[in-house]
């Protein structure tokens, strides 16, 4: 029986979550239809499109992203502190960007007097808006519902497009951050429809790729900021740099016809977090498999799950196998 989000969701044990959709059907996402061989590379375009759109509005960053034939992968970062921060009409500007509102709301919106009242449905309104805005079913819903709505137009049909429920787990600390995060990148080359991650389309790491030849960094993407963690700035505290070439190398040793290893540089990324070589290589490849619950060491899924008040601390095993290097 699934579990109600409320229960996989702890944002103070961690903002990170790695969240996957699956096509219900046998039409795919995107890709070409062994079956048809009618293509569908088209949609790519709307999916990825459709989720850096969600990054400008929504209080929740995207670290990674894959978009394959069937599913797609996401990372994100839930900034509730950047929800909160937002004043009441920021609050309204992000949420009509995506929907309606209500009467009151567009009167708000458009600087018009709000009789008294009106006051507290705006009130009212604006809490759940903001709520909503760092909310990851929130997200999830407006990158499914319209993207499951165009594919049923174009294929002429109804019913579900996706499975009922997204899947999410919980990432408890920067090691199983950044193996998620590796792992989703390389999925096209597991999956042997890419060659290097920069060919590897529709993917957050050809993006940043991309945003590094020229000295930058996605404005959609959660940024790479280095360790300055005294300043608190928000982002992933590794260098873009160290990263870009992590992932390269570990796409290079996956890939059979390829001659990979990994190079001092990124060894050292491995050293800080504290974990062995054939371990990084086992969670970058097998990720999903190894863990169907929340990924953290024993002692952050002790904490995580009771938070939540779990009493089966799902995939412990697992984690002490992987993510511990003693």
């Amino acid at each position: 029986m699934a579990r109600p989000r409320s229960t996989l969701v702890s944002i103070e044990d961690t903002p990170f979550y790695h969240c996957i959709s699956k096509c219900v059907r046998q039409s795919w996402l995107t890709g070409v239809d062994k079956y048809t061989g009618k293509s569908y590379e088209h949609r790519r375009d709307w999916v990825e499109s459709r989720i850096l759109e969600l990054a400008e509005v929504f209080a929740i960053d995207v670290a990674a992203y894959a978009v394959m034939s069937n599913h797609l992968h996401l990372v994100l970062r839930v900034d509730i502190f950047e929800a909160n921060s937002w004043t009441d009409r920021e609050v309204v500007e992000h949420w009509h960007q995506l929907f309606k509102g209500t009467d009151i709301t567009q009167k708000f919106a458009q600087g018009e007097v709000i009789e008294s009242f009106e006051v507290a449905g705006l009130k009212h309104s604006i809490a759940q808006y903001r709520s909503r805005l760092s909310d990851i079913s929130w997200f999830m819903r407006a990158l499914n519902e319209p993207i499951a709505r165009r594919a049923n137009k174009e294929d002429g049909c109804t019913g579900r497009f996706w499975e009922g429920r997204f899947k999410s787990q919980a990432l408890l600390d920067e090691t199983a951050v950044l193996a998620c995060m590796a792992y989703v990148d390389l999925n096209p080359i597991r999956a042997k429809v890419a060659d290097t991650p920069e060919t590897s389309d529709f993917t957050s790491i050809q993006k940043r790729i991309k945003a590094a030849i020229k000295g930058e960094q996605p404005e959609a993407l959660l940024p790479f900021v280095g360790n300055e963690q005294k300043e608190m700035v928000k982002g992933l505290m590794f260098s873009v740099k160290d990263y870009l070439q992590l992932v390269d190398e570990t796409g290079r040793i996956i890939r059979a016809d390829k001659r990979g290893a990994i190079s001092p540089e990124s060894q050292k990324i491995l050293n800080r977090l504290n974990i062995p070589q054939e371990n990084w290589l086992k969670l970058t490849t097998e990720f999903s498999r190894l863990f169907k619950g929340p990924v953290g060491t024993p002692q952050e899924l002790d904490v995580y799950c009771e938070h939540l008040e779990r009493k089966r601390r799902q995939g412990a095993a697992n984690c002490q196998r992987w993510l511990c290097s003693s």
